[in-house]
């Protein structure tokens, strides 16, 4: 896929960037496969170079990830440039989320951790999602589509009058621990997943 053709950029973010962030952006790569869209990963305070642990390779192809991808993943590291570069970024913690917002303040309105987009996103259905592509400042632009509905999402955060909304939000970090914590971390994963899938969608497809 050349530059000119990528019309959105998501960016997935753990810790170490072997579990967690590799995990999620292979598999919405491979959901969103053919939308001109990239997917790619990143740890906050990950070692470069290290692989994905057998266990969360086989939750990804369990969930549609290039088999290839996922066993030849090398860990990247967070930087400023790769944040800005990146239309939505999607943190696996509330913690994470914070850490991109300082290392780029200018991601403060298109970071989410990855279950909030679950949350926030819930009862947005497509008739919903048509109204607010239509208020996009350029509709016919996939960009401008996908940043109404970021900024729908955005809004949301300020709906809710529940003091525990985002207590949930975390995704566990399941690195160095049972097959069953990798199970639950995946589990915790999927909502979010495929809410992003469906605005992607909306947006581009």
């Amino acid at each position: 896929m050349s530059l000119e053709t990528v019309l959105l950029r998501i960016l997935t973010v753990c810790t170490g960037n072997v579990c967690r962030s590799p995990l999620a952006a292979q598999v919405l790569q491979a959901r969103l496969a053919g939308l001109s869209i990239t997917v790619r990963s990143a740890g906050t305070h990950a070692r470069r170079g290290m692989r994905m642990p057998s266990e969360a390779v086989r939750l990804a192809v369990e969930r549609g990830a290039d088999p290839l991808r996922a066993a030849s993943h090398e860990a990247q590291l967070l930087t400023a440039n790769i944040v800005e570069q990146s239309d939505l970024i999607l943190a696996m913690t509330r913690d994470q989320r914070r850490q991109v917002v300082e290392l780029a303040p200018v991601a403060l309105r298109k970071t989410f951790t990855v279950r909030e987009v679950a949350r926030l996103s819930e009862g947005m259905d497509g008739a919903e999602a048509a109204r607010i592509i239509r208020s996009a400042t350029h509709p016919e632009s996939a960009a401008s589509r996908f940043e109404a509905l970021r900024a729908a999402l955005i809004s949301r955060r300020g709906l809710s009058l529940d003091s525990s909304a985002g207590a949930d939000d975390d995704v566990v970090d399941p690195y160095g621990r049972s097959a069953a914590t990798y199970q639950r971390s995946a589990e915790q994963l999927d909502p979010g997943l495929l809410s992003v899938e469906r605005l992607a969608r909306f947006a581009v497809g």
